[in-house]
């Protein structure tokens, strides 16, 4: 991805490290662009249009975050202050955006344990809705899943569990949302539409500052009236932004996904017994390494991929490389491909990993 000086520098911590394209550069550049508070940026206008009908929706809404856009669908959906939203309890809504439903829009969230497969339990998401009847309990007013999830290691979620959860949403009158920030990275991996994907949601959103390659942005859609409700939100949010359009949509992920799947084969038939990978279930653009000791935490692991010793660079050559992941947990690591990670990249990560990987494992 990368040189210093004579050193490749790859960093996988993110999808979202990525920069634009020279193509996006160029839209950039050219871009018409006019007010989107008075809705007359054309740009913006063109990819909020496009991107409802990539999903199947009446309308879209284009905010500086997918955590802006999550919020925003929140606080439509859970109008009523203390409402309660369900979500799975490795859900970034959950654990990466502050609090922001409770801290900012009032509603209380009631987490279910996710599955290896990022789904949960149904029979249990039923058990939790409370009892609109009883005025001593919040209302449940959203049902929240995110696809891919990222902290199961970029699962994609089944359509038919899709399909089991709306069907009994439907019955219980509780609006489904999907924070879909890697959503086309699961539509390239089901080789479905994306529309399918979220075809009975009421809401959805996806990232174009990931894998899509944008400089900033998420795109949040539903149907005519939710869009306008979270439009005057936005403002109220301080995402009300002037000249801000820049339209592209580059779905070429499957070469995203090819190159994870290249990286966790090499670990998983490594045969090492500390660093392990569930390559059988690695789906996307995620790999999650596994480490299996009491003597090596991942920040320690991922320290020492960023250094370059005189030995491994006498033994690795030109593909001596500092390689940048990040720590997810005390005991796992996680790294993420992207456009710009390139197929000299990836053996060059794969060089890096096999030999820090055997230093730990000899004695």
């Amino acid at each position: 991805m990368g040189s210093k000086g004579t050193v490749r520098v790859v960093d996988l911590r993110s999808d979202t490290v990525s920069q634009p394209t020279q193509e996006m550069r160029k839209a950039m550049f050219e871009a018409a662009v006019g007010d989107d508070v008075y809705g007359e940026d054309p740009t913006v206008n063109a990819l909020e249009e496009k991107a409802a009908a990539l999903l199947g929706k009446e309308s879209g809404l284009f905010v500086p975050s997918g955590t802006m856009a999550n919020l925003l669908a929140i606080m439509v959906h859970c109008s009523q202050r203390g409402s309660e939203m369900i979500c799975g309890e490795k859900s970034h809504t959950f654990l990466f955006e502050q609090g922001g439903p409770a801290q900012i829009a009032g509603v209380q969230i009631w987490p279910l344990r996710n599955n290896p497969d990022g789904t949960f339990d149904l029979d249990d998401m039923e058990e939790k809705v409370r009892n609109h009847t009883d005025d001593h309990e919040p209302m449940t007013s959203l049902i929240c899943v995110e696809n891919t999830q990222n902290w199961c290691g970029g699962r994609v979620l089944s359509l038919e569990w899709l399909d089991d959860l709306a069907v009994r949403a439907n019955k219980l009158h509780i609006p489904l949302h999907m924070d879909g920030a890697r959503l086309f990275n699961a539509a390239v991996y089901l080789k479905v539409p994306a529309s399918r994907i979220v075809r009975d949601f009421a809401s959805a959103t996806f990232c174009i500052s990931k894998g899509l390659g944008a400089p900033v942005g998420a795109i949040l859609t539903g149907d005519k009236q939710f869009i306008r409700k979270s439009r005057r939100l936005r403002k109220a949010l301080g995402g009300g932004m002037r000249q801000a359009g820049v339209n592209t949509m580059v779905v070429r992920l499957a070469e995203d996904h090819n190159r994870a799947n290249a990286i966790g084969k090499a670990v998983a038939e490594s045969g090492s017994k500390i660093f392990q990978v569930d390559y059988e279930n690695l789906q996307t653009n995620i790999v999650m390494i596994n480490i299996n000791s009491q003597q090596i935490t991942s920040e320690e692991f991922c320290n020492r991929l960023t250094m370059v010793t005189k030995n491994e660079a006498a033994k690795l050559g030109n593909k001596t490389a500092i390689i940048k992941i990040c720590p997810v947990t005390n005991k796992s690591a996680r790294l993420v491909t992207y456009y710009e990670i390139t197929d000299a990249d990836v053996e060059a990560t794969i060089c890096k990993l096999k030999l820090v990987m055997q230093e730990y494992e000899t004695p």
